[in-house]
């Protein structure tokens, strides 16, 4: 295994366009269409870059939102979204998320290659599959394939995309036949400075740790507690080398959503203000559809019941993301709360993805004390309030990093394959 000490760590941000929060719309530095304004998406990636940031996220919107709890949703199709930015930025890295359950391969392989020429080989890729039944009928089928289907396909996918994007650089073309795929061609984008988009994978699975280590340079993953990131952690890198590859070759990036202030009771009160400004019911639907059982038919004042919590951990189960269930399990076991106990819990530390709420020196000891454990090699960072609290970031918590000799002081790569190898050295 690599040391977790030796290196730099990773920084993302995971741009849910207006923030985590659905409340997050109200702030008083947004209007109504900031959303689709291109001036805001620059100036997210101009300060993303100004802080050195190795990333931006942005994930797709296959399905509609529920709009009576959640503010992301409308959202552009990130590829797009990414080239817009990519023409006012130099270094930041681009990472889209598109689904391999509703996308054609050679479709999303040369839209992917594209942004990641136009840009100069910053692109990237974030891997996931699709559980919503409602994105499925968008797309005119009946219901989401089962899960090992999913996965299994993704697999393909996968393979495939990897092929066309090798037919960009050798001319040659692509002969296949699977079991979801046939296809005979060539991508006439050409190949990028860092030959093609980085890979993430973003599912919780088995097979999709499976397949994260054997094909992705990255994870984003969900970690509620520090001792369950390291079994990942150290799962996905044994993955890497049963692949013939090096450990250190996939990045380990938990998502972690933050409300920062001065001081911790002024974060505590900003995360209280920001929920109680949000629909009552957010939490219930949010945990809901986590976990893929309706929290609304729970008694809130009694413990979660054995039932439910099987529920969470069952491979089978159709609804819900295997790596949120996960994480929400051990969080719960932990810690024995009512579920009016956890729904408050989770304002301050997460419910999927980890959560935080402190000042940016507690948040510095957080990163360090996880990077330093082997339980990260980084983090993509979820701000309650985008543009306030991608400032902070900048300003505040990448200098503190820098002063601890966790952090670059500028960039010494220009593509997003760059700036995750320089991490390591």
């Amino acid at each position: 295994m690599p040391n977790p000490r030796e290196g730099k760590v990773i920084l993302g941000v995971n741009v849910l366009v207006l923030g985590y929060l659905p409340a997050a719309w109200q702030s008083t530095r947004l209007h109504p269409h900031s959303f689709i304004d291109p001036g805001y998406w620059n100036q997210i990636g101009e300060v993303a870059e100004r802080a050195t940031l190795d990333a931006v996220f942005l994930a797709d919107g296959p399905a509609l939102g529920d709009p009576s709890y959640d503010a992301n949703a409308g959202r552009l199709e990130p590829v797009v979204n990414w080239s817009h930015v990519a023409a006012a930025t130099e270094r930041i890295g681009l990472i889209a998320t598109a689904s391999t359950t509703l996308n054609d391969p050679f479709d999303l392989a040369q839209r992917l290659l594209s942004l990641d020429h136009v840009s100069g080989g910053r692109a990237g890729w974030n891997i996931v599959t699709t559980r919503d039944g409602s994105a499925a009928r968008n797309f005119g089928l009946p219901d989401i394939p089962a899960r090992d289907d999913r996965y299994d396909r993704a697999a393909e996918f996968v393979d495939l995309i990897l092929a066309l994007w090798e037919s960009a650089e050798t001319g040659r073309e692509v002969h296949h036949r699977g079991r979801f795929f046939d296809l005979d061609g060539r991508l006439r984008v050409p190949p990028s400075r860092q030959g093609h988009p980085v890979l993430l994978q973003a599912g919780g699975s088995a097979k999709g740790r499976a397949l994260a280590g054997r094909r992705a340079e990255g994870v984003f993953a969900a970690e509620l507690t520090k001792q369950g990131a390291i079994e990942h952690y150290r799962e996905v890198k044994r993955h890497a080398i049963d692949a013939g590859r090096s450990p250190d070759s996939v990045k380990i990036l938990p998502g972690l959503l933050l409300s920062l202030g001065s001081t911790e009771e002024e974060a505590r009160r900003r995360s209280d203000e920001l929920h109680e400004l949000g629909p009552e019911s957010y939490s219930v639907q949010w945990l809901s559809q986590a976990i893929g059982y309706d929290v609304s038919r729970l008694d809130l004042d009694a413990r979660f019941p054995q039932d439910v919590l099987d529920a969470i951990i069952d491979p089978a189960h159709a609804g819900g993301s295997i790596g949120f269930r996960q994480s929400i399990y051990e969080q719960i076991r932990a810690t024995g709360p009512t579920v009016r106990e956890y729904l408050r819990q989770t304002r301050y530390t997460g419910s999927g993805h980890g959560g935080f709420v402190g000042t940016p020196e507690q948040l510095v000891d957080h990163i360090e004390d996880w990077w330093r454990s082997g339980a990260v090699d980084g983090f993509n960072l979820q701000p309650d309030v985008l543009v306030d609290g991608l400032e902070v970031i900048a300003d505040e918590v990448v200098p503190l990093l820098r002063k601890r000799g966790l952090f670059r002081h500028e960039y010494t790569t220009d593509t997003l394959r760059g700036h995750f190898q320089a991490a390591s050295a």
